[in-house]
């Protein structure tokens, strides 16, 4: 798996700032459920997070088929929420007709909880990806890993109002087989991708299209990103890929639990 950047990455540079950022309360409000659920239409309300409990522990092996079966594609989009980019994702997203998961860093959604709000409330599904968006984090201690996949799972559930996350993304894939398992035991499938856009590079919206078409047999879950930068070229590339894939007969799921 392709490791973007190096070290701790743009995101180490916001922790100190997002930590001091006012988290909303859990709340009572009603959101569309998050799959496990997703699959049934009707919202019910959210449940507020506690530490070590209602979580039901998953498989622990890293997933990348989709839910939709063989002609399945899983959108994943990393990285946010962004108050720029995200929302045009989201306009995106709705007007295709498509539901993705958003891999959010902790302090990001901490940031921005009004967007992790939005989010759900829209149908799609959370994903873990650490507080700080570490790429080392396989080389670090556990305690640290434990720090990282913990308190962003605290830090996207509180801003959600109460909507935990259903999967976890390492940083780069540095995934460690205690990472797999802390985050498996917190109800959070491990998550890899078969399909890296490389739209994180900004390389064109041509090449990211190419990119994508050429990567596609590789499997169904394809990685694009939504913060660390400039993301107009993501936003452009998946206006020409979505309706592309729908008339080439592709349906748009989730990674299965």
């Amino acid at each position: 798996m392709a490791r973007h950047g190096g070290g701790r990455g743009w995101y180490g540079k916001l922790v100190g700032a997002a930590l001091g950022v006012t988290v909303l309360a859990a709340g009572a409000s009603a959101w569309t459920a998050q799959a496990g659920a997703v699959g049934g239409s009707s919202p019910r309300a959210a449940t507020p997070a506690r530490p070590g409990g209602d979580a039901k522990p998953v498989a622990m092996t890293i997933v990348h088929a989709s839910d939709k079966g063989a002609r399945g594609v899983n959108i994943t989009i990393d990285d946010g929420p962004d108050p720029v980019w995200t929302p045009q994702m989201l306009d995106l997203l709705r007007e295709y007709g498509v539901k993705a998961t958003f891999c959010m860093v902790g302090t990001q959604a901490q940031a921005h909880p009004d967007l992790v709000k939005k989010v759900v409330a829209a149908g799609h599904r959370l994903c873990d990806h650490s507080v700080s968006h570490d790429t080392t984090m396989d080389a670090k201690s556990q305690a640290y890993q434990s720090q990282q996949i913990l308190d962003a799972e605290r830090m996207i559930t509180e801003a959600s109002g109460g909507v935990r996350p259903m999967y976890y993304r390492a940083p780069g894939g540095a995934f460690t087989p205690y990472s797999r398992k802390l985050a498996a035991s917190r109800g959070m499938r491990p998550l890899g991708w078969n399909v890296d856009s490389k739209d994180f590079e900004r390389p064109g919206t041509d090449a990211i299209v190419a990119t994508v078409e050429r990567e596609l047999p590789n499997g169904p879950t394809l990685l694009f990103h939504d913060a660390g930068g400039d993301r107009s070229q993501t936003v452009e590339a998946l206006r020409q890929i979505l309706p592309r894939l729908k008339e080439q007969g592709y349906s748009f799921g989730f990674p299965v639990r």
